[in-house]
C-alpha cells in the first residue's frame, strides 16, 4: 500500500507539473509568504481533470472520483514536500496546516456519477463526487465558517503546548462544532486542549437552497405528462471562492461531495460543492415540417404567417379561429422572453367575462416555455425573507413565483383577487424590473440592515374579471367611444401592463364552435377534435417557440421612424389639460418590444414596416379600451376584423391592413409633421 500511495505521489506531481497547476500553487504560496502572518491553516483550491489523471494512473484516478477526502491527503503530502523543497512558504511548519480542496473540472457522463435529486434514497453515504443539476430557490447571505484553527495541550511542560501539532481543518459535511470544541484532548499527555484564538481562520459560507428542474413541470398547472415524480428540494453549502458564485432562480450544475449534517434532533441531506457552473438553455435549431410548409404557403405576405399561427394556435383548448387577437398577443409575449437584464418584456392583461376559458387558454399557453410557472396562491409572487432553517439565524431569501419564472412567464390569474399592497408591489416591480428586499440585521443576527435589489426577468400575464365586482364594467359609449370602465384597478397599474386585450366573446353571447368544445372536453378530455391538432402538436409549438425566441433581430431606420412618428403624434391627440399626455414613457419600449416579437414569430432577423404597425394596431387597441378612441380610430377587432377560413380571406386582410397603414402615415403626417416616414403611394 505504501508503494501504491508513493506511486499516486509521483503521479500527482507530474500532472501538476503539465497541467500548470504547479506553477498557480507556486504563485499562491508567494501570496501567504509575502503576508509574513503565520497562519493555522494554508488553503489551496486546485483544480484536476479526472479524465487526464486517469490516463496517467487509473489508480490514482479512481481515488479522486471515489476516494476524495484521501485523495486530498496525497495531494497534501506532495504539497507540504514542494513548499519546503522550494522554500515557498517560511513560516509553514507541519503538514497539517495544509488544507486542500479538489475542484473537477467534469465527472465521467456516466449515470453512477449523476445524483438525481428526485430519486429516492438519496445517497449521501459514499463521500464522494456527484454531479446534480437544480434551480435555485432560496440563497442564505454570506456568513463566516471556521476554515481552520490551532490548539494547544494545556499542560505546560507537554511537548504540544506549542508549534503546530493540533491542527483542525473543516472537513465536508462538517458542522462547527465539529471543527471547534472543547472537549479534545492532548494525545500524549492526556490533558485538555485550548484552542490559539489568534491563529483561527475564518472562510466565507453561504447556504443555499436548490431543488430539481422537473418542480417547473408542477408549477405550470397544466400538463400532458401523466408522470408522477417525487420532489425535493436539497441544501448546498457554498465555501470561500464559491460563495456569491450563484444568483436566485437560475439553474446550475454543480459537483460536489453528498453528507448529513445534523442540526440537533434532525439531519439534513446536502451537498458540499466544489465546482458551480451556469446551466444555459440551448433552443432547439429546426422547426417542424409542418411549420415551414405554412411559411412557404404564406411567404407573399408578411403578416399571413403570423395571423394563421394564431388563428390554429391551442385548438386543444379553443376552437381554431376564436380569441384570435388575444392568441397573437400571447405567442408574442411567449417568444419575446429572455434571461437577460436589458430584455424587451412583454405583459398581458386580459379583460374578460369568461375567465374559464380565459384561465385555460393561458395556462396551456405558459407549458410551451421551460420556464412558465402558474403562481399558486399559497405561496408568495415575489422573493421574501425568513430565518435560516438550518440552525444558523442568519437571513434567506427565499425566491418566490417570479423568479422561478426567470426567463419565462409568471402567470398570476385574476388580478381582483389581490389585495393592495400586493397590486402596488407588482406596479412597483413592472415599472423598475427589480424588487428589494430589506433584510433588518438585529432580527437576524447581523450588525448592519442590508438593502437587497434583485432582477425580475420575467413576463406576467394576468386577467381581470369584469362580472367579478357589483359595478357593471361595460363600454361607456356616453363617455368615451370604446373605453371600458376598468375602476376596479388603480389606472397606474393598468399603465405599466404592455397589453391590455379583451376578449372577443362576451359570457352571455358565446359561439356556438366554442360551446361545442367546451361540452365536448368536458364529456371525453382526451378527445382530438380538430386536424390542426394533430398537425401542429404542442411538442410542435414548444420547439417552434424556443426556436423563435433564440432569434436575434435588428431594428431598421423605417420601422423605427414609424414607430416614433405614431408615438407622437399619440401623445399629442391623447392629451388633456389637466394631466397631460395619457401616453406614457414606457409605450415606446412596448412598441419596440411588439415588433421585435412579430418578427421573432415571422421567423426573420430585420424588423420591417409591416411588424411595426401590428404593434401600433396592438397597442392602440389597448389605449382604446384604457381611454377611448383617438383621432387615428381604428376598428374595435383592428387586426383580425374577419374570419380567416380560405385564402380569399387572407388577402382581404392584407389589403385592410394596407389601408390601415396608409391612414397610420396620414395621422402621422397630420399630428407629428417633423418625423419623415416612407410614404407608398399606390
Amino acid at each position: 500500500m505504501e508503494e501504491e500511495i508513493q506511486k499516486m505521489k509521483e503521479i500527482v506531481l507530474i500532472y501538476l507539473d503539465r497541467s500548470g497547476g504547479l506553477q498557480k500553487f507556486v504563485h499562491d504560496c508567494k501570496k501567504y509568504n509575502d503576508s509574513k502572518q503565520s497562519y493555522a491553516v494554508y488553503h489551496f483550491v486546485i483544480s484536476i481533470n479526472p479524465s487526464d489523471i486517469a490516463e496517467l494512473d487509473a489508480t490514482l484516478g479512481n481515488y479522486i472520483l471515489h476516494n476524495p477526502i484521501k485523495a486530498a491527503e496525497i495531494f497534501q503530502s506532495v504539497c507540504f514536500v514542494a513548499i519546503k523543497t522550494l522554500s515557498l512558504i517560511e513560516q509553514l511548519q507541519t503538514e497539517a496546516q495544509i488544507s486542500i480542496l479538489l475542484k473537477p473540472t467534469h465527472l465521467p457522463p456516466l449515470p453512477s456519477y449523476i445524483l438525481s435529486l428526485s430519486a429516492f434514497p438519496f445517497n449521501y453515504t459514499s463521500h464522494r463526487f456527484y454531479m446534480s443539476e437544480g434551480i435555485v430557490i432560496a440563497m442564505g447571505i454570506v456568513t463566516k465558517y471556521t476554515q481552520g484553527a490551532r490548539f494547544l495541550c494545556t499542560e505546560e511542560t507537554c511537548p504540544f503546548s506549542e508549534g503546530f501539532r493540533y491542527i483542525r481543518v473543516h472537513l465536508p459535511g462538517a458542522t462547527e462544532s465539529a471543527t471547534v470544541r472543547n472537549d479534545f484532548v492532548c494525545s500524549l499527555c492526556s490533558s485538555p486542549l485550548q484552542e490559539d484564538m489568534k491563529f483561527r481562520v475564518l472562510g466565507d459560507k453561504q447556504i443555499v437552497e436548490m431543488i430539481d428542474a422537473k418542480v417547473l413541470n408542477a408549477l405550470k398547472g397544466y400538463s400532458n405528462n401523466k408522470s408522477h415524480f417525487r420532489i425535493q428540494a436539497f441544501t448546498v453549502f457554498l465555501r470561500d471562492e464559491l460563495a456569491n458564485r450563484m444568483t436566485i432562480g437560475n439553474r446550475y450544475k454543480i459537483i460536489g461531495i453528498p453528507t448529513c449534517v445534523q442540526n440537533g434532533p434532525q439531519a439534513t441531506a446536502c451537498i458540499e460543492v466544489s465546482s458551480v457552473q451556469l446551466c444555459k438553455p440551448n433552443g432547439p435549431s429546426f422547426i417542424g415540417e409542418n411549420f415551414k410548409y405554412l411559411l412557404s404557403l404564406t411567404s407573399n405576405s408578411c403578416w399571413r404567417f403570423t395571423a394563421m399561427l394564431a388563428n390554429i394556435f391551442a385548438s386543444q383548448v379553443v376552437p381554431p379561429g376564436t380569441y384570435n387577437t388575444l392568441k397573437l398577443a400571447v405567442l408574442l409575449s411567449l417568444v419575446q422572453t429572455c434571461e437577460k437584464e436589458s430584455a424587451d418584456y412583454l405583459d398581458l392583461l386580459v379583460v374578460t367575462s369568461d375567465t374559464l376559458v380565459i384561465d385555460r387558454l393561458l395556462n396551456y399557453s405558459i407549458c410551451l416555455l421551460p420556464r412558465g410557472i402558474r403562481h399558486p396562491s399559497s405561496s408568495d409572487i415575489f422573493p421574501s425573507v425568513s430565518k435560516d432553517k438550518h440552525g444558523t439565524g442568519s437571513a434567506s431569501i427565499q425566491a418566490g413565483s417570479v423568479l422561478l419564472a426567470k426567463g419565462g412567464i409568471c402567470y398570476i390569474g385574476d388580478l381582483c383577487t389581490y389585495k393592495k399592497d400586493k397590486l402596488e408591489l407588482l406596479q412597483s416591480v413592472l415599472e423598475s424590473r427589480t424588487t428589494t428586499l430589506f433584510i433588518p440585521g438585529k432580527k437576524y443576527g447581523e450588525e448592519a440592515d442590508q438593502q437587497v435589489t434583485i432582477p425580475v426577468q420575467t413576463n406576467f400575464w394576468s386577467y381581470v374579471d369584469v362580472d367579478s365586482s357589483s359595478k357593471k364594467h361595460t363600454l361607456k359609449d356616453s363617455f368615451l367611444i370604446g373605453q371600458m370602465d376598468l375602476n376596479l384597478l388603480p389606472p397606474n397599474l393598468l399603465d405599466v401592463f404592455g397589453l391590455l386585450i379583451y376578449d372577443e366573446f362576451p359570457s352571455c353571447r358565446l359561439s356556438f364552435p366554442l360551446v361545442h368544445h367546451v361540452l365536448t372536453k368536458a364529456i371525453n378530455p382526451e378527445a382530438t377534435l380538430y386536424r390542426v391538432s394533430q398537425q401542429f402538436r404542442t411538442q410542435d409549438y414548444e420547439e417552434f417557440i424556443l426556436f423563435a425566441k433564440n432569434l436575434r433581430v435588428e431594428m431598421s431606420s423605417e420601422p423605427e421612424n414609424l414607430i416614433q412618428g405614431y408615438y407622437l403624434a399619440s401623445r399629442r391627440v391623447r392629451r388633456d389639460s389637466m394631466h397631460g399626455s395619457n401616453l406614457s414613457a414606457s409605450a415606446l419600449k412596448i412598441l419596440i418590444s411588439l415588433s421585435k416579437a412579430h418578427t421573432k414569430l415571422s421567423l426573420r432577423k430585420k424588423v420591417l414596416e409591416e411588424d411595426a404597425l401590428i404593434a401600433i394596431l396592438l397597442l392602440e387597441s389597448s389605449l382604446t379600451l384604457k381611454h377611448g378612441k383617438s383621432a387615428l380610430c381604428i376598428e374595435p377587432n383592428a387586426l383580425f376584423p374577419f374570419d380567416l377560413s380560405n385564402e380569399n380571406s387572407l388577402h382581404q386582410r392584407d389589403i385592410y391592413l394596407q389601408k390601415c397603414h396608409h391612414h397610420l402615415l396620414k395621422f402621422i403626417s397630420a399630428y407629428s409633421p417633423g418625423i419623415h416616414v416612407n410614404a407608398n403611394e399606390e
